[in-house]
């Protein structure tokens, strides 16, 4: 670009700053500026969106007749490069904050140009359990003051300590750096208080932003629309960013704080509602067509920063589909069991049982307890990371309970520091500490095993700083991270559910049940950032806790994913709904946010799924022997033809009518747990695409190793026998019986067994390519016998075990071709929810007239 146009584009950059780009583009008209030159400054500031708007990270769907207009900060911005010096000094990584300025600029362009006349838009940013959401939205708040928005809102969960919390950040990153342009309406010990005059804040002569940090209570968010209204005929000029922290909690189906809620957007002629949270299961069940707070205009899904602790990393998760269940990792080995009888010894059965309970400190709460000792002594040594170190009891909402715990831990730790030289409890230290950091070896995380004598110096000190708090509503002795290092033990409940931050969180013991998912996994305080001991958090939990999780992560990577299918199909909020996946015990969140739900819509063109669950007794075992035996023996009599490697191990039977798999589909079990292999579901779909003249035709192939050991053989109909194959089942954390979990059944080259001239080592989607050229209206059926004891290979002792079952197992695995056309819908039994799109009206937008660069505005 030449000098003269890079000058003519600052004095159209400068003039964004007052006016939108279309009236940014006439006043270059009026200043003179010739049409060759402002088609050229228009082009240039196109490129400067676009790659806005073509950012790998974050994803985002947005709502197609949104305009970008944010291009990033400038020299002369105030807010944003304050708190990028004031990371920066911190200590956060160059690499950390350019991916912040990145995620927030992102946000930032999707709101409204402060300029408009009005606006009212909806937004959802989706991120992860301690990742950083806050310093997300701070920024986005920055920008967003460097560019002219005027009055901001955040709506700070519903707790004090959390309003108190996020008042400080903000106080710190946003108003410490420019004093003077900030008029702040809370303070950090006091929620809103109507100030006298409000037109003050808002009128043509006051040039500060005005910031206000409230909890969602009814009674202080009424004052705050009372007050708003008061100034209402000054708020035309006053563009205003909403920040709804924690949006999935309060804000949705509430009888008191929604309609508040919508009462402060009602009022503020341009305002913006952007709603933060890691569980938005409620926010995307919203009724769209309602007047509520559904995100109609964007969902941005933030990437999960760089070493932080999420659901995935520490509980592992099941295969999505089309995923190889052996590329799925099984997460780190940080979680213990607390056994079931331990439970009525740590938190009382029944609400009449609190008053007068006294815990007991079982051998796995000394275990974790005297293991919170020891890591902080051993972080002490290395001398890294945060100064806090701090172990959370979480056993119960009641706060009779938790102060229960009180005189039973003091004395624990008067108990270890009066015999911290005794050899039997050095003896008992040492095989703890040995035991765990063979378990998760710090090299994994970079980091070098400290030995126990060189922890054992500090340990002494460590137990004699220990504080033990109870941190609820009604206790006075509370967490504060301000005054120096804190090593605690701190035992709470509600208070700890969302939002707040645990500094240096090394050991949990949690045993705290929950019935929903958002609520499950705000409890979990253990994720986040562990930098300097990344190797050392461990969770002590119930093994149906630990199930819960790992299906929780399951549902969380679910879910970003179909907000993905927004980028790569083109979608929009407003016309694809994202799935939940559903759980058989757990509620996805409160039944009253999810009554505009509906059971969601899916497809089975191009996917290949697998059974990897499985019963063990003999009778269940039996039934599907006899249904697969029975399959094979009508598909040898009706194939078209057989192509049989009985040296391979491998039959297959090509042309198989349609009505013999559904027979089978019919008789063969799946186990409850394998919600992806829905008998009905999988044999609905058949019949729709067999009705568009697809699936009438199947090949069945069996796949074992080679034949010719008769106590290693089986045998599906005469002259179809292979040898049963090895599936060790993972380890069964929960000890629930008559169950096995093998993780990975099918090979992914398994999904080409009936294709021709198809080399080794192609990815799934090379391998689907292949069938669609090849069988593009033919199903695949695999089945694999599976030998009843199935004893893991050396190398895979650890995480397997035997398989143990009463009978030999048949797998099955189905593959379909992905259609040409769009694909036949059937709608999950109960295995998906997503919101209801039906009562939605989309009118069609001409994208030129939305293209406020054109110089004339949209109609």
């Amino acid at each position: 670009m030449s000098s003269d146009l890079d000058q003519m584009y600052g004095v159209f950059r400068n003039l964004l700053d007052t006016s939108t780009p279309a009236d940014a583009v006439k006043q270059l008209e009026v200043l003179g500026v010739d049409d060759e030159r402002i088609q050229r400054i228009r082009e240039f500031h196109e490129r400067q969106l676009l790659s806005i708007k073509e950012m790998e990270e974050p994803r985002v769907a947005v709502n197609g007749n949104r305009e970008t207009w944010y291009t990033g900060p400038r020299e002369n911005d105030r807010a944003w490069p304050a708190i990028q010096r004031e990371l920066e000094k911190s200590g956060w990584p160059s690499e950390a904050i350019k991916d912040l300025d990145a995620a927030s600029t992102r946000v930032v362009s999707l709101l409204n140009h402060p300029k408009e006349p009005a606006f009212s838009a909806r937004g959802l940013v989706v991120g992860y359990v301690q990742s950083g959401k806050t310093t997300n939205f701070t920024s986005v708040m920055a920008k967003a003051a460097d560019r002219g928005y005027k009055l901001f809102i955040v709506l700070a969960g519903i707790h004090n300590g959390l309003r108190r919390q996020t008042q400080a950040r903000l106080a710190q990153q946003l108003v410490a750096s420019n004093p003077t342009g900030w008029s702040q309406l809370t303070g950090l010990d006091q929620d809103f208080v109507p100030p006298e005059n409000a037109a003050s804040f808002f009128g043509g002569s006051n040039r500060t932003h005005v910031l206000c940090v409230v909890k969602k209570n009814a009674k202080v968010l009424e004052k705050f629309v009372k007050w708003l209204q008061s100034a209402s005929k000054y708020l035309q000029q006053a563009p205003a960013l909403v920040i709804d922290d924690e949006a999935d909690q309060a804000s949705v189906a509430t009888p008191s704080i929604n309609p508040l809620i919508l009462g402060i957007l009602d009022t503020l002629p341009k305002a913006a509602y952007v709603g933060y949270t890691a569980t938005p299961f409620a926010n995307i069940l919203i009724d769209p067509a309602a007047k509520d707070l559904y995100p109609s205009d964007f969902i941005v899904n933030l990437p999960q920063p760089k070493g932080h602790f999420g659901t995935e990393v520490l509980f592992g998760r099941y295969a999505l589909d089309g995923e190889d269940p052996e590329d799925v990792d099984d997460g780190h080995d940080m979680i213990r069991t607390v056994p079931a009888e331990d439970i009525p010894l740590v938190t009382p059965a029944t609400r009449a049982d609190a008053d007068g309970f006294t815990p007991e400190i079982t051998e796995t709460l000394d275990e974790a307890v005297q293991y919170f000792w020891l890591t902080t002594a051993a972080r002490r040594v290395r001398g890294t990371g945060n100064k806090h170190s701090t172990m959370l009891i979480h056993t119960s909402m009641r706060i009779q309970v938790h102060n229960s715990f009180r005189e039973p831990l003091k004395k624990l730790r008067a108990h270890t520091l009066d015999h911290l030289t005794d050899p039997d409890t050095l003896r008992r230290l040492r095989a703890l500490w040995d035991k765990e950091t063979a378990r998760v070896p710090a090299e994994s995380f970079g980091e070098k095993k400290v030995p126990f004598d060189a922890l054992l110096e500090e340990l002494p000190g460590v137990v004699g700083d220990c504080r033990i708090i109870m941190d609820n509503s009604e206790s006075e002795d509370t967490l504060d991270y301000d005054n120096g290092a804190v090593v605690a033990i701190a035992v709470g409940g509600n208070k700890f559910s969302r939002g707040l931050t645990l500094e240096g969180l090394a050991v949990t013991y949690f045993v705290r049940a929950a019935s929903a998912y958002d609520t499950l996994l705000q409890m979990g305080r253990w994720f986040g950032f562990r930098h300097g001991y990344a190797d050392l958090p461990r969770v002590w939990m119930t093994a149906d806790l630990h199930t819960a999780f790992r299906h929780l992560a399951t549902v969380e990577a679910d879910m970003r994913r179909d907000i993905d299918v927004y980028l790569h199909e083109n979608e929009t909020p407003q016309t694809f709904a994202v799935r939940v996946r559903t759980h058989p015990v757990l509620r996805v969140t409160a039944a009253a946010k999810m009554q505009s739900a509906i059971r969601a819509s899916a497809a089975y063109g191009g996917r290949r799924i697998q059974t990897r669950y499985f019963h063990t007794r003999a009778d269940w075992l039996a039934d599907n022997q006899e249904a697969a035996r029975d399959l094979v023996r009508r598909a040898v009599t009706e194939a078209v033809t057989q192509d049989s490697r009985p040296g391979d191990g491998r039959h297959i039977l090509h042309g198989v009518p349609h009505t013999d798999v559904l027979d089978f589909l019919g008789r063969y079990r799946f186990h409850e747990n394998s919600q992806e292999c829905d008998a009905k579901l999988i044999s609905s779909y058949i019949r729709r695409r067999v009705r568009t003249g697809s699936l009438q035709r199947w090949n069945v192939a069996i796949i074992g190793n080679r034949a010719g050991d008769t106590t290693k053989d089986f045998t599906f109909a005469p002259d179809i026998t292979v040898g049963r194959i090895t599936r060790a089942r993972l380890h069964n954390p929960t000890g629930e019986p008559d169950f096995a979990d093998i993780k990975t059944l099918m090979s992914r080259a398994d999904a080409a067994a009936d294709l021709v001239d198809v080399p080794h080592g192609l990815e799934e989607d090379e391998i689907m390519r292949k069938r669609r050229e090849q069988l593009p209206d033919t199903g695949l059926l695999v089945l694999y016998p599976i030998d009843k004891e199935s004893s893991p290979s050396e190398h895979r002792k650890k995480s397997r075990a035997p398989l143990g079952a009463d009978d030999h197992v048949i797998g099955v695995g189905l593959v379909f071709p992905k259609p040409g056309q769009t694909d036949s819908q059937v709608t999950w039994d109960g295995s998906y929810i997503s919101a209801d799109l039906s009562g939605l009206r989309l009118e069609d937008t001409d994208d030129e007239d939305l293209r406020t660069l054109e110089g004339e505005d949209a109609a």
